[in-house]
């Protein structure tokens, strides 16, 4: 048993620095960035200011929801997707929004991110009230066709 302990604890150890480092893999925020570009319903492009004179571009998909695609493989889903995109155009007006609880992940070089608008209310709520995206959990995506 003596002999097993020090891989016991070493074990421990790496783990324990392995939960941390995905702990660090989350910029905490709030992160204050200019809209760019507005892809669709739940992905926008941002200019982010990560710390005095220093910006970075960047997709990021707004966490907890699901919108039609743009893309898609029916003529609904493309329409529900161009009305979704405008919505979210029309909630950031101002051309403002604050990042936080971003991480990357398996997005396709996007962040992933609580989004919230100028007036401070969370994007993912509003998108939800308006019954023009869905909630999303990170698992598979339901058709919208």
């Amino acid at each position: 048993m003596t002999s097993r302990l020090p891989l016991i604890v070493i074990f421990g150890l790496l783990f324990s620095y392995g939960v941390q480092a995905k702990k660090r893999e989350v910029i905490a925020g709030p992160v204050v960035a200019r809209v760019v570009k507005i892809y669709d319903g739940d992905t926008i492009e941002v200019l982010a200011q990560v710390w005095p004179g220093t910006q970075i571009n960047v997709r990021v998909r707004i966490r907890g929801i699901d919108a039609p695609e743009i893309r898609a493989k029916c003529a609904n889903e493309r329409k529900a997707a161009i009305i979704a995109r405008e919505h979210l155009s029309r909630l950031i007006a101002g051309g403002r929004v604050r990042l936080t609880n971003i991480r990357g992940g398996k997005y396709f070089g996007r962040v992933l991110a609580d989004v919230a608008a100028q007036s401070g209310r969370d994007m993912e709520f509003m998108l939800l009230e308006s019954g023009l995206v869905r909630p999303y959990n990170g698992k598979r995506r339901r058709s919208w066709c």
